[in-house]
């Protein structure tokens, strides 16, 4: 099978740890296990990953030593992607011997200009603060926050995925049997001129949904939202919560999930499952089990 893995932030990097580059590793390379798996299983790989709390802590940088001279998040977008898939390549290399070639690729992803997301950031980058940091901090720099369960964080725009024009170089790497990794962190957004040419615009997509459209367009088999929990609930963080095994994507579609953290996952999995392919929502270190049909939430049109 052909299986695009898309890995969370919260799967990297956990709430309360530090951004640290040995933290991440010590994540990556667990994460790197779980997905080894999945090859020395017999099948083919791709590998999506988020950057939020990445891309936030970079733009923290930037504005701490000159602000006016900051990067666009997309450039902190291609940076992320590139420091986050170096860890990930690594460590795969390493879990796997040595015996698979592993290639991270910087991707870009197309948007619309128009797309209402730009007037309603809805994206969280960055740490977690209390209510009162959030708003202080938001004051002095123009950001808009919300609410991200207990704390508070920063949020972008965020717009629809539109076309991986970087896809043929996907198809060409899977052909000589590489592991790819790509579109880490939904991306970097671009605009389509009228001329036919490209250029980044300030933006953070969806890590789910461009996962969900790359595993579309490059023919998937199946696709993974890999987390830190373990399946989709009913009544999450409620005593009546229950964890939903098999779902249809009109049964997924029907759900009303938490829009930053859950509900984009089941959204992305209800998209690709529509167009007759697997899908799976769970722990990263359940991957191979989701996959299997035994851990986690799956959802299909058959359920």
């Amino acid at each position: 099978m052909l299986v695009v893995a898309a890995v969370g932030g919260n799967a990297l990097l956990r709430r309360g740890q530090p951004l640290t580059a040995q933290t991440q590793r010590a994540n990556v390379r667990m994460a790197a296990e779980a997905l080894a798996r999945i090859v020395r299983a017999g099948h083919q790989l791709i590998i999506t990953h988020g950057n939020g709390p990445q891309v936030g802590l970079l733009a923290l940088q930037g504005a701490a030593y000159k602000p006016d001279e900051a990067y666009p998040l997309d450039v902190l977008g291609a940076e992320t992607e590139g420091m986050i898939g170096y860890l990930i390549e690594q460590e795969l290399e390493n879990a796997l011997g040595h015996d698979h070639a592993v290639a991270t690729l910087l991707t870009q992803v197309v948007v619309d200009a128009h797309d209402p997301a730009f007037a309603r950031p809805t994206k969280f980058v960055g740490p977690v603060y209390s209510r009162e940091e959030a708003e202080a901090r938001a004051k002095a720099a123009g950001w808009t926050i919300a609410q991200d369960g207990k704390y508070w964080r920063r949020v972008v725009p965020s717009p629809r995925p539109v076309e991986i024009p970087d896809l043929r170089l996907v198809r060409l790497l899977l052909d000589q049997g590489v592991i790819v990794i790509c579109a880490g962190g939904g991306g970097i957004p671009v605009l389509r001129r009228p001329d036919g040419s490209m250029i980044g615009i300030e933006a953070v997509i969806d890590k789910d949904a461009a996962s969900a459209l790359l595993a579309a367009d490059i023919g998937a088999d199946a696709l993974l939202l890999l987390t830190d929990v373990d399946a989709v609930y009913q009544d999450f963080g409620t005593d009546a919560a229950t964890p939903l095994r098999l779902l249809t994507p009109d049964e997924g579609c029907a759900l009303d999930l938490p829009k930053g953290s859950m509900g984009p996952k089941l959204t992305a999995a209800c998209d690709f499952a529509e167009l007759g392919g697997i899908a799976g929502i769970g722990r990263l270190a359940d991957a191979l089990a989701i996959l299997d049909g035994t851990a986690g939430t799956r959802v299909s049109k058959q359920g």
